[in-house]
């Protein structure tokens, strides 16, 4: 054989072994997930610099800022009330903006931490939310505010426990569900446990009285074993239970009765200067706005005719000012939030992350059932309840949970992007 025929055959030999150990460099370092169990390497970006779902994120922007905006015009002219009359016109607007900055800072710490120490933790989260809960009954501890004792003073700043108890019942009940995935088929070993808990959160809210928090825990543990898939007659036979419970709740409440029949006549004389004044009012609020909103800052039911207009009544002010378009472009935006953060819940399940997905899909029932019993209350379609529009009412405790919610949810699809990437998480 010549030299110029084993020149090109010895170069081979030798670049064989380099190009080998490449490949399965390559293999070992960017495996991606196609479906099932079977991985096939990829020369797509890198996991490091995916980030995660800025859209969410920049619609979340917009709600807190369209919020901090209103906030600021349904407050501005409190001070004029005596109760308020040592307020500055921008009291209301500053601590708003303290809350947000508070809020954004334990967003950024709670994306820090990986879901699986989210899913370890989940059941101290719920014993440390029941603690809160009983220790806010404690006379002399628990804040009262309008005959209710709801909120811990942490300094200048009250916190309310029920915010925190919603978050801990969502994840605990996606632990839950993840633990219990066996006995899902069984009524008793699969949702009695899980009923016995959230009953017994329900008691101390009850207790402060907050029906409102308890109506959407339990719709958020209902959910959540729904989604995990707990048999639909289980399903069916839960929701009945509930809405049996609530409306013997109401019946055995003379002031709970009161407030469904003024929902039902507002504008009666018995109702319009007492329990339905609030509801009476919104929907003056409303109507005022018509299409396309009597323009910023114009409110009339803003100035000590709509009370509790900065926190539970927001929306009829953003109906007022805005008009019928501004409450159907917010109405736009949840749906869209709602929608997006279900698909990030979806896709985490997809690749066998139930619990992450799970505490996403939670998270998508919390924020959207909330926004639509509030903006049910303002329009005149449900009774009067004391919960706030999410993302854009007053109130610290539960801007500083749905911004650490919703960093939860970001950070379960950055480890989705990253697993499809090839990352580990």
């Amino acid at each position: 054989m010549s030299a110029a025929v084993r020149t090109p055959a010895r170069l081979w030999q030798r670049l064989m072994p380099w190009l080998g150990a490449a490949q399965g460099r390559a293999a070992d370092v960017l495996p991606v997930r196609v479906g099932g169990t079977e991985y096939r390497q990829t020369t797509a970006t890198p996991a490091s610099v995916l980030g995660f779902d800025q859209a969410l994120l920049w619609a979340v922007v917009a709600l807190l800022s369209w919020g901090l905006v209103m906030v600021y015009s349904a407050s501005i002219a409190m001070p004029d009330n005596p109760r308020f009359a040592g307020y500055a016109p921008t009291h209301f607007l500053t601590r708003h903006a303290l809350y947000l900055v508070m809020g954004f800072v334990a967003a950024l710490l709670a994306f820090q931490i990986p879901m699986r120490t989210w899913e370890r933790a989940a059941p101290w989260m719920f014993v440390v939310s029941l603690l809160l809960l009983a220790v806010v009954l404690v006379p002399g501890v628990g804040k009262v505010v309008n005959g209710a004792r709801r909120w811990l003073s942490v300094g200048p700043i009250g916190f309310q426990p029920s915010e925190l108890a919603k978050f801990a019942v969502l994840v605990y009940a996606a632990d839950y569900m993840v633990r219990r995935m066996e006995v899902k088929e069984r009524f008793f070993r699969a949702v009695l446990p899980m009923a016995a808990a959230v009953a017994v959160v329900g008691m101390l809210l009850l207790a402060e009285p907050d029906m409102g928090a308890f109506m959407v825990v339990a719709v958020i543990a209902m959910a959540i074993l729904f989604l995990g898939g707990v048999n639909a007659r289980m399903f069916f036979l839960i929701a009945a239970i509930l809405v049996g419970a609530f409306a013997l709740m109401i019946a055995s409440s003379p002031w709970r009765r009161e407030r469904v029949f003024a929902y039902l006549d507002p504008f009666s004389e018995q109702h319009a200067l007492g329990k339905g004044y609030q509801l009476s009012h919104a929907l003056i609020a409303i109507g005022r706005g018509e299409v396309w909103g009597v323009g910023l800052g114009g409110s009339v039911e803003k100035l000590h005719w709509l009370p509790e207009a900065h926190t539970d009544f927001l929306l009829a002010v953003i109906g007022e000012e805005f008009g019928l378009v501004g409450v159907l472009a917010l109405i736009v935006l949840f749906l869209w939030v709602v929608r997006r953060i279900m698909h990030i819940g979806r896709q985490a399940i997809a690749l066998d992350r139930v619990f992450a997905g799970l505490v996403a899909q939670g998270v998508a029932i919390w924020i959207g059932f909330q926004a639509f019993i509030n903006m049910g209350v303002n329009l005149g379609a449900l009774p009067t309840k004391g919960l706030t529009l999410p993302l854009m009412s007053y109130g610290g405790s539960a801007i500083l949970m749905n911004l650490v919610a919703l960093a939860v949810v970001l950070r379960v699809d950055y480890e989705n992007k990253l697993l499809m990437r090839g990352g580990r998480v």
